[in-house]
């Protein structure tokens, strides 16, 4: 298993823009990255990868007015239009940077006014449907990822069970779960047995030590070389993003990754 800087989480000694943390990431020794929705266009950001040396492995969808709450629109009834200009301008921005995964948020959990969360998820296998021809052309993997309650407050995708059902509703191979192994201990625990149900639906990991969310070598609730151990032997092959909070500086978080057995 490789691992990938995310460049929103992490080396934010290097400043606020992606540009700069990219020059950090590969001095760093990262070959792969992966980021939140960016904040510079598309050009620039491959400008930059190009000019460290760096393969982006993912970029999270643009979520609209993150300031006024939104994250996404793939489960919001009513919104279908947004939610198909966004896919548009994600998928952009991945053809130009050269990332072959999208994370597509789901929206706000909309109980509150009145929107059956059976809705939502109907909406969110409408919308995915709808996705998939779109993601073939460029042959890009979209990824659903449950996040937690706890972190982010309103988000509807706060669950494997939902997401086990859209991803299987959908079926296609362009439509995976994104397993942040923070966010499943914060949901549900029961790590390696969920890893092993999971298995044929992860497109993609993600980890932090659970409560603090800092490096995976910390202490917490997370063993996670024996973790790292059972994706392996449950035959995961694929990227394990960094996306986790350094405790102090990020280059001093680093250690676990060879010590865990995974490569740069």
């Amino acid at each position: 298993m490789r691992v990938c800087a995310n460049l929103s989480w992490l080396f934010s000694e290097a400043g606020p823009s992606l540009a700069d943390r990219c020059v950090a990431a590969k001095r760093a020794g990262f070959l792969l990255v992966e980021s939140d929705w960016p904040d510079l266009p598309a050009s620039d950001y491959r400008t930059a990868l190009d000019a460290a040396g760096l393969k982006p492995v993912l970029v999270n969808c643009y979520q609209g007015d993150r300031t006024a709450g939104e994250c996404g629109f793939a489960a919001e009834p009513g919104e279908e239009q947004r939610f198909k200009s966004g896919l548009d301008t994600t998928l952009q921005y991945a053809a130009t940077i050269g990332a072959a995964k999208i994370h597509l948020l789901s929206g706000r959990d909309l109980s509150g006014q009145g929107v059956s969360p059976a809705d939502q998820e109907q909406t969110l296998i409408r919308n995915l449907r709808f996705a998939v021809p779109v993601l073939e052309k460029q042959n890009v993997v979209a990824l659903l990822e449950p996040i937690n309650s706890i972190s982010k407050p309103g988000y509807f995708l706060n669950n494997y069970e939902t997401a086990w059902r859209v991803i299987t509703a959908v079926g296609s191979p362009l439509v995976r779960l994104q397993l942040d192994v923070f966010h499943m201990q914060m949901i549900s625990g029961n790590i390696v047995n969920n890893i092993s149900k999971l298995l044929p639906l992860i497109g993609h990991v993600q980890v932090a030590q659970a409560p603090h969310r800092h490096e995976p070598s910390l202490a917490g609730e997370l063993n996670y070389k024996f973790i790292f151990n059972q994706l392996s032997a449950a035959g995961y092959t694929g990227y394990v993003g960094c996306e986790y909070k350094p405790a102090s500086n990020t280059e001093a978080s680093l250690d676990w990754i060879q010590e865990y057995g995974l490569q740069y």
